[in-house]
């Protein structure tokens, strides 16, 4: 009886000696598990979402709120704000957040042509103001002279069959080039003649017959 009660006892302890081994020797439990977890990621906003802020680029092309449910929960529009949101408003959105879009765009424009208005120019032509010709036909017209100079312009890039005539980069970029080519892809003229220096007007001249005009580092152009 003794033998067997001595032999487990031997067996006990190893087996607490190997538990103790396998946990670090010290009997403690495995600091691995005591580590906090990461927090989860934060959910990703759905891109279909029809309770997102609609761009203010064009009109949506899903269903639309009538005109006629176009009211604010408090207040009221005015007929040009009206004449803005027609049309433009998803049907489960709220107009007036449609309206600060348009709104926001105008106080931009307005910003931007206070210190200058090439900047304020050249924001409209490269695309950077959203829905800007929208906002300021129907919610800002003081900047209609802003938004005719830049309708004649056109960002940088490559422009298809421009008109010809003289243009200005509105950059100072000493990195800007630009290039004129005919129908067979012929180069007709390029620019600039020199390294332009920092602050020098970097201009083109865009000769009749011009079918691709490709420029690059230039920001935005404007009939000189």
């Amino acid at each position: 009886m003794y033998r067997r009660s001595a032999a487990a006892a031997v067996l006990l302890a190893a087996a607490l000696t190997l538990t103790a081994c396998s946990s670090g020797g010290d009997g403690k439990a495995d600091a691995s598990a005591a580590k906090p977890k990461p927090p989860a990621e934060s959910p990703v906003a759905d891109p279909a979402d029809d309770t997102a802020p609609p761009s203010t680029d064009a009109k949506p092309t899903g269903p639309v709120l009538p005109d006629a449910k176009l009211t604010p929960k408090t207040g009221s529009f005015t007929a040009t704000e009206k004449k803005y949101l027609s049309g433009r408003v998803p049907e489960k959105m709220d107009p007036a957040a449609v309206l600060q879009g348009g709104q926001e765009s105008c106080q931009r424009v307005e910003r931007t042509a206070k210190r200058d208005k090439d900047a304020a120019v050249g924001s409209i032509v490269a695309g950077e103001i959203p829905g800007a010709k929208d906002a300021i036909t129907f919610l800002c017209p003081e900047q209609k002279p802003v938004l005719a100079v830049a309708e004649k312009g056109f960002p940088d890039g490559t422009k298809q069959s421009p008109a010809a005539g003289g243009y200005r980069a509105l950059t100072q970029s000493t990195t800007c080039t630009w290039e004129a080519k005919g129908k067979d892809g012929a180069l007709l003229a390029s620019g600039p003649e020199a390294p332009p220096k920092a602050g020098d007007k970097i201009t083109a001249t865009i000769p009749a017959g011009t079918a691709e005009f490709v420029s690059n580092g230039c920001y935005a152009w404007i009939p000189a």
